[in-house]
């Protein structure tokens, strides 16, 4: 089989520094090369709603993640990026899997035993207090978006590994049980992938609130780094560019020599206000052209309304044929 690499993507809030360099700008890079076979790119809305249960952040975050990752170079047209709530091939891909997957595969998920684990923690009554179908359920239609389109490859953060091994799983079952139809997905971990450091020295994410927006104009962008906690060494006291917030997220930007240059700047005492300016200037010079595309997608939502029909269409060209397929293997098909 072609090699299928498949990415979604949560609209439940908007793009960051730490998605740009740690998911964006890596997956467009190996799509628009095409050298890794079909890509496949999704808006994951329907799995939004177990998190996020503000309909408008739902819509705007997809406007947005959509506009970024057009601004950011994206070619639809060597791509399939689709909506996943425009694919209802999935959703029913998703039932049939429900009545294939075993319950006590899903007691296992981690972000369900988690729930169950913090109720418990809480000495509430119910362990099952507060945890939707959806969260409960989360792994079967990450399985449906990776097989409905027999995804050989997908990249995965660590903790996504074990969601993987249960499409795998449940991609089994079906096999076993009614007709060979589906490949066995691989996750693809990216060890040398950057996770950013955030403003306040933790992990950079939307829970702690230490993110930096990524199309933020100048001006706000620059205050945001201005906040970059850092410690009291004065100007002129060598400082250790790895043990800082500010050189871990220049790096991600920069070039080897620029990388090297900024370590000198480190070893030589350079103030932290410099060092902040000068993360400034490298991200604003990497994004100067992105954010004005984005910001020009985002004042006309048809035109991004109109490439996601478009590749919805690409997408359901292939879901409604191969659900056919699903179907007559289960028994659902005409009588005569």
């Amino acid at each position: 089989m072609k090699k299928r690499v498949l990415t979604g993507i949560n609209t439940t809030g908007i793009p960051h520094l730490g998605n740009y360099v740690g998911a964006i700008r890596p997956a467009i890079a190996a799509a628009n090369r095409q050298a890794q076979g079909e890509s496949f790119l999704f808006l994951a809305d329907l799995h939004a709603l177990i998190k996020c249960h503000d309909p408008e952040t739902v819509h705007q975050s997809s406007l947005a993640i959509a506009a970024t990752w057009l601004a950011c170079g994206l070619d639809p047209e060597k791509v399939t990026l689709y909506r996943q709530s425009d694919i209802p091939e999935i959703t029913e891909l998703n039932w049939i899997f429900n009545c294939v997957c075993a319950k006590g595969l899903m007691n296992r998920a981690h972000a369900y035993k988690a729930a169950v684990d913090a109720n418990n923690a809480d000495n509430n009554a119910d362990p099952d207090h507060g945890i939707s179908m959806g969260l409960f359920c989360y792994p079967v239609l990450m399985a449906a978006d990776i097989l409905m389109f027999n995804a050989t490859h997908v990249p995965v953060g660590r903790d996504q590994i074990q969601h993987l091994e249960m499409a795998r799983d449940i991609a089994a079952r079906f096999n076993h049980r009614y007709e060979n139809l589906f490949v066995m997905p691989e996750a693809v971990v990216d060890d040398n992938v950057a996770l950013l450091t955030g403003t306040d020295g933790r992990k950079m994410s939307k829970s702690y609130g230490n993110t930096i927006a990524l199309f933020e104009p100048e001006k706000a962008l620059r205050k945001q780094i201005m906040k970059i906690v850092t410690n009291s060494q004065a100007p002129g006291e060598p400082k250790n560019p790895d043990d800082s917030a500010i050189f871990d997220i220049y790096r991600a930007f920069a070039g080897a020599e620029e990388i090297a240059a900024m370590r000198r700047h480190y070893a030589e005492g350079i103030s932290w206000g410099d060092a902040k300016q000068m993360l400034f200037e490298r991200i604003n010079t990497e994004l100067s052209t992105p954010r004005e595309i984005y910001h020009s997608l985002m004042a006309e939502p048809a035109k991004i309304e109109a490439v996601l029909q478009a590749g919805a269409e690409k997408a359901r060209r292939e879901s409604r044929a191969f659900l056919a397929q699903i179907r007559h293997a289960v028994g659902i098909r005409p009588l005569a």
